[in-house]
């Protein structure tokens, strides 16, 4: 049996739109009808017109188009968990608030800010405070309305991220947890990371510099801030491609994001910026057998949930989409 064959058989014959994230393994990207980051996807998908999608990504990705475009069955031929967002959970975010609420900072002087790699509930939680989402980017945008509200700003999951956005803006940022004076800083961050993204190191920028003395470093600033601040350009995943894509095909780039990415976006002259293969290992979950074997079960049509199919609680869903909405109305 030829898989992708049967794959593309199996797509025309259901009503349904296979979308894929970037980090996606390429045969499996290669058979999306649509491809993106998070938010492009989520709104991408808001537009297909088919009764089914099916995602190729991480839990919280399947679970925003969910959330996003209530009336259409989102499945998933693997519901792989991206590590950060595992990181919080409502919990979790609560301790967080609490830690605030300890160092003198009230909860109705906090705004909430969650990155996108966060789950339904947590953005739910995040909406219930009167805060909103935000993409990395569109993170200094975000950030910087809600700074006009005069409240302190908790950004969750990623440390980085605020960090990063937090220096870009000449502010000043703290970790919750990690000792320092919280009511000092304007950004205060959760203590999450992104695994693939901390691969990436300042001996690694310097190893290129010296090696191509004309070379460009341009990662994601999902990295540490040490490495952002020495990068040339720092930027989204969207933004990266972009950037990479204008680039005259002789110039010589690294670039610090996942893998599977950086090798399809050009021929020549492109270099992972680590020593090690930076391959998110739950966006790498997704095999072409279970995008065939999820088509082969939406064959037969049913009423209650498939078994890789996303459902958000009618709760978690009402204030996620309000966090969601409030991003978008910016």
């Amino acid at each position: 049996m030829n898989i992708k064959e049967e794959i593309l058989k199996l797509k025309k014959s259901l009503d349904v739109t296979v979308v894929a994230h970037f980090y996606q393994r390429d045969e499996v990207f290669e058979l999306a009808d649509i491809t993106g980051d998070s938010l492009e996807l989520a709104k991408k998908s808001m537009e297909a017109t088919t009764k089914f999608i099916l995602f190729c990504g991480v839990g919280f990705m399947g679970e925003g188009v969910k959330i996003l475009s209530p009336n259409k069955r989102v499945l998933m031929p693997k519901i792989a968990c991206c590590a950060m967002a595992r990181m919080i959970d409502v919990d979790y975010y609560d301790d967080n608030i609490a830690k605030l609420n300890e160092a003198g900072i009230k909860s109705e002087d906090i705004l909430p800010i969650t990155y996108i790699n966060s789950s339904a509930a947590v953005k739910a939680r995040v909406g219930q405070m009167g805060g909103l989402v935000c993409t990395s980017s569109n993170a200094y945008k975000i950030i910087q309305k809600g700074l006009e509200s005069g409240k302190k700003i908790l950004f969750v999951p990623d440390r980085c991220l605020g960090q990063n956005f937090a220096k870009q803006m000449n502010l000043k940022s703290a970790i919750v947890g990690d000792g320092s004076d919280l009511n000092e800083a304007d950004i205060i961050c959760y203590n999450g990371f992104c695994s693939v993204h901390q691969q990436f190191t300042v001996e690694d920028v310097e190893f290129y510099k010296e090696k191509y003395d004309d070379i460009l470093i341009a990662v994601h600033p999902e990295c540490d801030p040490s490495v952002c601040d020495v990068a040339d350009f720092v930027g989204s995943t969207s933004q990266l491609i972009k950037y990479i894509k204008e680039l005259p095909i002789e110039q010589k780039v690294a670039v610090g994001t996942e893998f599977n990415m950086v090798n399809r976006l050009r021929d020549k002259n492109t270099y992972i910026l680590s020593s090690t293969k930076p391959e998110c290992p739950t966006m790498n979950e997704t095999t072409l057998e279970d995008l065939y074997n999820t088509l082969k079960t939406m064959e037969i049509e049913q009423d209650e949930p498939y078994e890789s199919e996303i459902l958000v609680s009618q709760e978690d869903a009402k204030w996620a989409k309000i966090a969601l909405q409030r991003m978008f109305e910016i």
